[in-house]
Order: structure tokens, then C-alpha cells, then sequence
């Protein structure tokens, strides 16, 4: 599998990196072991997560992968702090106690001495040099090499890289995480400009619309998915509205012309989009896997990213300056 690199940093992991938001909830041990080799067999070496899947469950799981499967030192562990839940309720706290507390408690579980790519989950009420000032320590530290932002919007996203460039020796905001797909292009009104201006990488997540742009939706909700899941159907729902549909049926034509499958379109889509360094993929077994795996040598044509633009939301204005 090709490697990027994350912005301008020195850090280069796989285009394709292995999300692990279910792990722990939906996706046991004895299916994490094969899918975790199977990528890692294909060259992909990004692996994210966060102190919030399942309850830590999800970093349990992979401390014992890097243990016993792979060597550490070739895995690229990205993992997020200061979201959890809390008597079924979302809370976010990104206070500089908190942030601490919970990357101690994600290194304990993926039974390492530092994370890759440590990112804040979410924007919260703390101050924002407080929690930067967080991920300063852990740099300094070396209990954190890269420092990243997940789920901040434009201006957010700007303050935060702004605010570690502003003086020597602050660690630099190396990339950001954000929805984005064919049914979720807002991050290219001021989300990907701002991470363009500071050299940030970008890690779409959800690059298969929450799995509607698989196709598997077009004729109703399949019993063993996401959509008919009680704790994920909230999630599938907005995607299943009429714009979303005819943009699925676009990506099913293209997929016939091409031969390849929807998902494997709206992969390569999102794959090759401007400024993205990896799609980070949310399959839950080898078999989900795998058609992305032989994605990875493909491209889709010029005429068919440019038709899926088009129908998805109009012209790509960061394709348009990469073609410049």
C-alpha cells in the first residue's frame, strides 16, 4: 500500500488507515485479529482510535494486536482524548486534567509508551490554550510524537494551528479528522482551505457515507446493518433522504461502467480527493475489507470524479487548483 505523508510533517502512514469506532461493541476479538492482519499484511500500518470506542474496549484490543501480532514500531496508532460517555450521556471535556487523564489511561490500555498521533476528539468549553497547552506536555514528554484535531470546524481549526505556530516550540497541529464523502462535502468550504493553509494532513471519516454509498441501502434497510441497528440507526438515517439517493445511484452507474463496486468508487473518490492523506475505514470484518485492499492500486478516471462532483455538490474547487 502507498504511503503519504501528513501534511508537511514528517510522519507518512498508509492511504488508507483502519478505523476502529465499533471494536469492543460490534466487533469482537476473534474478528479484530483477522482484520487487523489483514491490513497490516497489505501494507497499511494507520490504525485510529480513541479512549471513547467502546468504553477503552477498542484500545484494549489493539494493545493486545501490537503485543502478540505486529511489531509497534510498524503501526501508525492514532487516538483521540476528551469525549467519553457518561450515564448514556455525551460528554465532552477537554480540560487539561482530562486530556491527561485520558492519554494515560489510552497508553495503559494499548500497552505502549506513546501514541503516534494523539488528537482532541472534540471542541469544548475549556480554553483552548489550555488544552493545547495539554498537548504541548505530552510532546515534551515523549509520551506523544504528532498532535492532531478531530471534528473542528473551519475557524476552530485555524485557532488551533494558529495558536501553536504563534511561538517557538509549541508542537504544530499536524491534521485534522472530519466527516467527508460524496454525501458530506462541507469540509471543503473552510475545513480542508484552513488545513491547506497550515500544511495539516486530512483523515475523512465515513468516507462511505456511513455506509449508504455502498449501495446496500438503495431497496430498503438490511437487517444485519448499521441502519437497523438501535444504537446506530440515528447515525444511517440522515443519508437515506432523496438527494443522498440519486447520488448513490450515480456512484451504482459509475460502478457498472467501471466494474468495480459502489464502495470501492466512493472510496477512491474520497481516496484521491485533494488534500486527504488517508480515508479512515470503518469495515468490521476481512470480507468488508478486502474490496478496498484491491482498490488500492486503482484510480478513478478524471471525466468520472469530476461527473460524481458534479451530481454530489458541484465542482471540487481544490481539484480545480491541483489541476492549476
Amino acid at each position: 500500500m502507498q504511503r503519504r505523508a501528513v501534511g508537511t510533517s514528517g510522519l507518512h502512514v498508509s492511504r488508507l488507515g483502519l478505523g476502529t469506532l465499533t471494536w469492543g461493541r460490534d466487533v469482537a476479538m476473534d474478528a479484530a485479529r483477522p482484520l487487523f492482519r489483514a491490513f497490516v499484511e497489505a501494507g497499511g500500518n494507520l490504525i485510529d482510535t480513541a479512549a471513547a470506542y467502546g468504553a477503552g474496549d477498542a484500545e484494549r484490543m489493539i494493545g493486545q494486536l501490537i503485543h502478540y501480532d505486529v511489531r509497534r514500531d510498524d503501526i501508525v496508532i492514532a487516538t483521540k482524548a476528551g469525549f467519553t460517555v457518561r450515564d448514556g450521556k455525551r460528554v465532552v471535556d477537554t480540560s487539561r486534567h482530562a486530556l491527561l487523564e485520558d492519554l494515560t489511561a489510552s497508553l495503559r490500555r494499548l500497552k505502549t509508551n506513546h501514541i503516534d498521533l494523539w488528537q482532541l476528539h472534540a471542541w469544548g468549553q475549556a480554553p483552548l490554550e489550555e488544552s493545547l497547552a495539554a498537548i504541548d506536555y505530552a510532546v515534551n514528554n515523549g509520551m506523544v510524537r504528532y498532535a492532531g484535531v478531530s471534528n473542528f470546524v473551519g475557524w476552530q481549526t485555524a485557532q488551533a494551528a494558529t495558536w501553536q505556530v504563534a511561538f517557538p516550540g509549541r508542537s504544530p497541529i499536524t491534521s485534522a479528522q472530519v466527516e467527508y464523502s460524496l454525501l458530506a462535502r462541507r469540509a471543503e468550504v473552510e475545513v480542508i482551505p484552513a488545513i491547506r493553509a497550515f500544511g495539516m494532513g486530512l483523515f475523512p471519516w465515513s468516507p462511505i457515507g456511513r455506509g449508504v454509498l455502498t449501495g446496500k441501502y438503495r431497496t430498503g434497510i438490511p437487517r444485519a446493518s448499521r441502519g437497523a441497528a438501535d444504537h446506530f440507526s440515528w447515525f444511517v438515517e440522515p443519508y437515506l433522504e432523496a438527494r443522498s439517493r440519486s447520488v448513490v445511484e450515480a456512484v451504482a452507474k459509475a460502478a457498472d461502467g467501471l466494474d468495480l463496486t459502489c464502495a470501492q468508487v466512493a472510496l477512491l473518490w474520497v481516496r484521491d480527493a485533494p488534500g486527504v492523506t488517508a480515508p479512515l475505514l470503518g469495515a468490521r470484518t476481512v470480507a468488508q475489507l478486502q474490496p478496498y485492499l484491491d482498490a488500492e492500486p486503482l484510480t478513478l478516471p478524471g471525466e468520472i470524479s469530476s461527473a460524481l462532483d458534479d451530481v454530489s455538490g458541484g465542482p471540487n474547487a481544490g481539484r480545480e487548483l491541483r489541476a492549476d
